[in-house]
């Protein structure tokens, strides 16, 4: 693995961001609401059109709809004749052109969303894919860099999944490594990453966690692997039929083992990798299904 450069929680942090984003899209309507009642000309009722598209962009497709809404009520309060339906040619097309530019705007930006969002994400696990994992793994040691925090790496392999293809097909052998994903992915801690990098390899980088947290994080992931019973091609498997050998490694700044003089973060997050990797093939030497720490 070449570095060269969530599962998402929401944050209190987050929804504040939002909140602040909608005030100021809400502020600057209102300001074209007063221009536009003191002057009533076309070119700065056109600045309507800025907050909607803004909307689209930073909230989504609801607040770029309510935005368009509210676009076409503050419109008619900024012309009194309106009230009573009284609408001209051009009225018809502004507030028609609102609501047209809301609606295209939010399916632009829900397909611009959509298709980052594949660009980023295994098909087989819903994971992340390698490339946007390398981007937060070197993310994350910035951050731990300018923090002094810690950072783990745990590098995952399914056991024997090879024996599985031959025995029961490869289909059943792609569901097992879904499986697998399906149960990282769901037991992932606030923060952490994870990918699907190989066939039936996946990676985690734990933000803000040391050897003691990687080994509890570890343990807890292959404990609910090996205690699942899959349904793998249509065929019921028993509990313990699925296992995955881990290896994890810890860097924090200052850290003897990973700390190399003028490194950048794709050189760290390689040399961690490195050293998880290899800690997990002390967990397959081990016989499988076993945590080991660098």
């Amino acid at each position: 693995m070449r570095l060269t450069v969530q599962r998402i929680v929401p944050t209190t942090g987050r929804v504040w961001s939002r909140f602040g984003i909608a005030a100021a899209i809400l502020m600057s309507m209102l300001v074209i609401f007063a221009l536009d009642q003191r002057f009533e000309t076309a070119p700065l009722q056109h600045l309507y059109y800025v907050p909607v598209i803004m909307s689209a962009i930073w909230l989504g497709t609801s607040a770029s709809l309510v935005a368009s809404l509210v676009a076409v009520v503050l419109y008619h309060l900024a012309n009194p004749p309106l009230w009573t339906w009284r609408y001209g040619q051009a009225d018809v097309v502004q507030i028609a052109l609102f609501l047209a530019v809301g609606l295209v705007t939010s399916r632009l930006t829900e397909d611009a969303r959509r298709f980052r969002q594949l660009a980023e994400t295994d098909d087989l696990t819903g994971l992340h894919n390698l490339r946007s994992f390398e981007t937060a793994l070197i993310s994350t040691l910035k951050r731990a860099r300018a923090t002094r925090r810690q950072v783990s790496l745990l590098v995952i392999d399914v056991d024997r999944l090879k024996s599985l293809n031959d025995a029961y097909g490869h289909l059943a052998g792609a569901e097992a490594v879904r499986t697998v994903g399906q149960l990282i992915g769901a037991g992932l801690p606030e923060g952490s990453v994870a990918c699907r990098y190989g066939g039936d390899e996946f990676a985690i980088v734990l933000d803000a966690s040391g050897p003691a947290t990687a080994r509890a994080v570890a343990d807890r992931l292959r404990a609910e692997v090996h205690a699942a019973a899959p349904v793998l091609d249509g065929t019921a498997f028993p509990a313990g039929t699925l296992s995955i050998s881990v290896g994890a490694a810890s860097w924090w700044p200052g850290a003897p083992q990973h700390d190399l003089p003028g490194a950048d973060e794709g050189m760290l997050g390689e040399a961690l990798f490195k050293a998880a990797d290899r800690a997990l093939y002390l967990s397959k030497g081990r016989g499988r299904n076993r945590v080991s720490v660098a």
